[in-house]
C-alpha cells in the first residue's frame, strides 16, 4: 500500500503503532480484511457500535504488505480488493482510523506476548479489541484467543471474540470468496460479500473490432494482483461518473481473432458513452458462458446478441429482487 496510492478520505490513516498519539477509548479489530465480506462487516460494525457507545475511537488494524508476501513470497496470492478499495470499505463501515502495521520479518518474529504488550497496549493504548474466534497472532501464529484474553487482563484491555458469519452452511471467509470468484461463481460470491464482486480500471483504446461487429466495447487491462473470474461472458453493471449502466462483459483473449492480451471488455446495453481514458467499475452479477472460438465474426455477433438478451433478463430479475427488499 504505497502512501501515494490512497484515495482522499476523511478517515485517518496511520502507518505504524508507535506515534504516541492519545486516542479516546480505542476500540479495535485486526486482520487482513481482503474482500470486506459479511464476516468482516460484522467485526467492523461491532467495533464502530462499541466505540460510539463509549465515545471512543473505532480502529481497524491491518497489515502492509500482506503477511503472505513476506512469509511465503513464492505464493502468487491474488486479492479481492485493491488498497484503495479496502480503505473505502473501512470508511463506509464507520471506522475512524486505519492503522497500517508494517509487516516485516522482524514484525513476524514478535512473540504473542510482545505483540500484545508492544503493539496493542503500549503502542496503541487499546482498551477493547474484537477478534474472530480463530484469531491467531505472534511468531508462528502461536497466540490464540485465550492467550489474547490473558494478555489483555495483564496489559489492560478487554478481548471480545465475535461469532463467525455462516452462509450456505459454511463460515464466510476470504479464501472461500476467492475460490468462488476464480471458479466463475460470481453470483454466489456476491452473497458472501453482500455486494457484487467488482474490478475497476482505466478504459484503454483497442482495435475497434467490437465496433466493427456492432458491439462497441470499453476495454480494460486486468490488474495483476486481483482475483479475476475465469474467461467467458458475464452479466454486469458498470459504474462510471456515479452512474450505473446495464452491461455485458467478456474476459479473455479473443480466440476467434488470433488470441492476444487477456482483457476485460465491457458493452453497455442501452447507452453509448465515450469512456476512453475514464475509470470504470465493473460489477459481476452472473456468468453466462465460457469463452468460445467461433468460426467467423458473424457467428460471434449472433452469439453476443443471445448473451445480451440473457444479461437483460438477469439484470431485470436483480432489480426486481432489490425492489422487493
Amino acid at each position: 500500500m504505497p502512501s501515494g496510492s490512497f484515495i482522499e478520505t476523511a478517515m485517518k490513516v496511520t502507518r505504524g503503532y508507535s506515534d504516541g498519539v492519545a486516542r479516546p477509548y480505542p476500540v479495535a479489530t485486526i486482520g487482513n480484511f481482503d474482500g470486506h465480506h459479511l464476516g468482516h462487516r460484522r467485526l467492523l460494525g461491532t467495533v464502530v457500535e462499541t466505540a460510539r457507545r463509549m465515545n471512543g475511537t473505532a480502529l481497524a488494524l491491518t497489515f502492509d504488505p500482506h503477511p503472505v508476501k513476506i512469509l511465503a513470497p513464492h505464493v502468487d496470492l491474488k486479492f479481492l480488493t485493491s488498497p484503495e478499495e479496502k480503505l473505502k470499505h473501512f470508511e463506509e463501515a464507520g471506522i475512524d482510523e486505519v492503522v497500517l502495521l508494517e509487516f516485516s520479518h522482524a514484525f513476524a518474529s514478535l512473540s504473542a506476548e510482545s505483540f500484545a504488550r508492544q503493539v496493542l497496549s503500549q503502542g496503541l493504548g487499546i482498551r477493547q479489541i474484537f477478534v474472530g474466534q480463530h484469531f491467531a497472532f505472534g511468531k508462528g501464529r502461536s497466540g490464540k484467543v485465550a492467550d489474547l484474553v490473558a494478555f489483555g487482563q495483564r496489559f489492560g484491555f478487554a478481548v471480545d471474540p465475535v461469532e463467525p458469519v455462516v452462509a450456505d452452511g459454511a463460515v464466510v471467509s476470504s479464501t472461500r470468496v476467492r475460490k468462488l470468484v476464480q471458479d466463475g461463481q460470481v453470483d454466489l460470491a456476491a452473497r458472501l460479500l453482500g455486494r457484487q464482486y467488482a474490478v475497476a480500471g482505466i478504459v484503454m483504446s483497442g482495435v475497434q473490432r467490437g465496433q466493427e461487429l456492432g458491439w462497441p466495447t470499453a476495454n480494460l487491462r486486468l490488474p495483476d494482483e486481483r482475483v479475476i473470474p475465469p474467461d467467458g461472458v458475464y452479466a454486469t453493471m458498470t459504474v462510471w461518473n456515479r452512474r450505473s449502466f446495464d452491461s455485458v462483459a467478456y474476459i479473455g483473449t479473443r480466440p476467434t481473432f488470433d488470441a492476444g492480451e487477456r482483457l476485460l471488455e465491457v458493452y453497455l446495453l442501452d447507452e453509448r458513452q465515450d469512456l476512453y481514458g475514464e475509470r470504470i467499475n465493473v460489477q459481476f452479477l452472473q456468468r453466462l458462458r465460457g469463452d468460445i472460438q467461433f468460426a467467423s465474426g458473424d457467428e460471434l455477433s449472433r452469439q453476443i446478441a443471445i448473451d445480451v438478451e440473457r444479461a437483460k433478463a438477469i439484470l431485470q430479475a436483480q432489480r426486481n429482487v432489490e425492489q422487493a427488499e
